[in-house]
């Protein structure tokens, strides 16, 4: 009796743990820091507000970012694909540079899945709409406060970054472009 009791504790044990680490392999978790610098004078680009490194500032790097759904959790931020805009270089899907005009976005590094997700598209859907978006470039969880990322912060790993006409798509006002709660799934 003693020995199918002690089975049955082990049994429920191992039972625990499979959950937990079930569970765990599902969080994202920081991947480490990037200690901030000052940029060069004029180096970083604060169209859309966006944001310069801060010397010895801390920043959060990730390489993974939180599970896709059908209905997945994402912060929208506001980007510019043009030449010269706050995003930088040319995007790494095409290595072209995109019209605020057109519906594109960047992928947090974990959602943009090592290009996986490049030039497909995406469903965004905020205040009551939603629109359809193809994704261009990452936004990169993993390095920044560099000339390669415009001398701006890693991104958060829940950051879908969007051109002005996925925001306009959205009937956002224009005083309230920046930031928002939104939610986004793959399209069919």
């Amino acid at each position: 009796m003693k020995k199918q009791a002690g089975q049955s504790v082990f049994l429920i044990l191992l039972c625990v743990l499979y959950v937990f680490a079930s569970v765990e392999a599902q969080t994202c978790r920081p991947s480490g820091v990037i200690r901030g610098k000052n940029p060069p004078p004029g180096q970083c680009n604060t169209e859309n507000d966006s944001d310069c490194c801060k010397v010895g500032k801390l920043y959060t790097t990730y390489k993974c970012s939180p599970p896709v759904s059908s209905h997945t959790k994402a912060t929208l931020t506001l980007n510019s694909f043009e030449a010269g805009g706050d995003g930088g270089g040319p995007s790494e899907c095409d290595n072209q540079y995109h019209s605020d005009d057109e519906p594109v976005v960047a992928l947090s590094t974990g959602w943009f899945s090592n290009k996986k997700r490049c030039l497909k598209y995406i469903n965004v859907y905020g205040n009551g709409r939603s629109v359809r978006a193809k994704v261009v470039d990452e936004c990169d969880s993993t390095m920044g406060c560099d000339s390669d990322h415009d001398y701006q912060p890693p991104c958060p790993n829940n950051i879908v970054d969007a051109s002005k006409a996925v925001w306009k798509a959205l009937d956002v006002s224009e005083s309230n472009w920046g930031e928002m709660d939104i939610y986004w799934s793959d399209t069919d």
